[in-house]
């Protein structure tokens, strides 16, 4: 590459962001090798900067058969001042947004989980993995932990369409009144990297949540993972 003044990152970020726009989308780039080659840096550095345009939405690296332009994908930019699911902010927006794979299991609460639930350790729980997709890819992998009996796991395994805040909101068991929910970046560990089709300590956005009924009860403790190039989460702030 050519020494212009400005730093090796930023030169490679240009020529790839360059080659990725001249590519017709769904078209696959050259090989690792040979764009290392091409470009004059080392695979590892080449990986590293490619995963800035993959958690962007701008290509797609299929492990053993190559890295694809993506084509332009909407991004669902939505506030976080209502509670409400994903899904049913992505039917309004008119988004292309479904369930892929799922699963609902019965097991014991973890030391952390049994906190955060208010239950005593051991305490049996049912937990719910599913992962968002788009036509074209997965874009999230969220994680449900719930107190046994908040939920009847046989309806919800017939009734599970890919929000369970939603299955919570039409329960006549209790009021939902508020969510705690931190934010944060993270690197996705091997199970959720595998499940959005990225690499192993990509970026992330995580969503760490609790919800809680009108008595102060928490009926959800939840991680949701989002690849940031689908995802734009705003709040409007107001003076006070």
């Amino acid at each position: 590459m050519v020494d212009n003044g400005k730093s090796l990152s930023q030169q490679l970020n240009e020529l790839l962001s360059d080659l990725i726009a001249k590519t017709e989308p769904g078209g696959r780039l050259p090989s690792e090798p040979k764009l290392a080659k091409q470009l004059g840096v080392s695979r590892a550095t080449l990986r590293e900067a490619m995963r800035i345009f993959e958690t962007q939405g701008l290509i797609h690296r299929r492990q053993g058969v190559g890295t694809f332009v993506v084509p332009p994908a909407r991004i669902l930019d939505t506030g976080l001042e209502v509670l409400e699911s994903i899904l049913t902010q992505a039917t309004r927006e008119g988004l292309d947004i479904r369930v892929g794979p799922f699963s609902i299991t019965e097991r014991t609460a973890s030391t952390a989980e049994a906190e955060a639930l208010d239950l005593k350790p051991g305490s049996p729980v049912m937990q719910i993995v599913w992962v968002m997709e788009t036509p074209d890819r997965p874009v999230a992998y969220l994680i449900d932990v719930l107190p046994a009996g908040v939920l009847d796991t046989y309806n919800t395994r017939l009734a599970f369409r890919g929000s369970v805040l939603d299955l919570l909101m039409d329960s006549d068991k209790f009021s939902l009144t508020s969510s705690r929910t931190e934010l944060s970046a993270v690197a996705a560990p091997t199970e959720i990297a595998k499940a959005l089709g990225i690499q192993r300590g990509d970026v992330v956005l995580c969503f760490q949540a609790k919800l809680y009924t009108s008595e102060g009860q928490v009926v959800d403790y939840s991680h949701s993972y989002y690849l940031p190039g689908y995802f734009r989460f705003h709040v409007v702030r107001r003076v006070g």
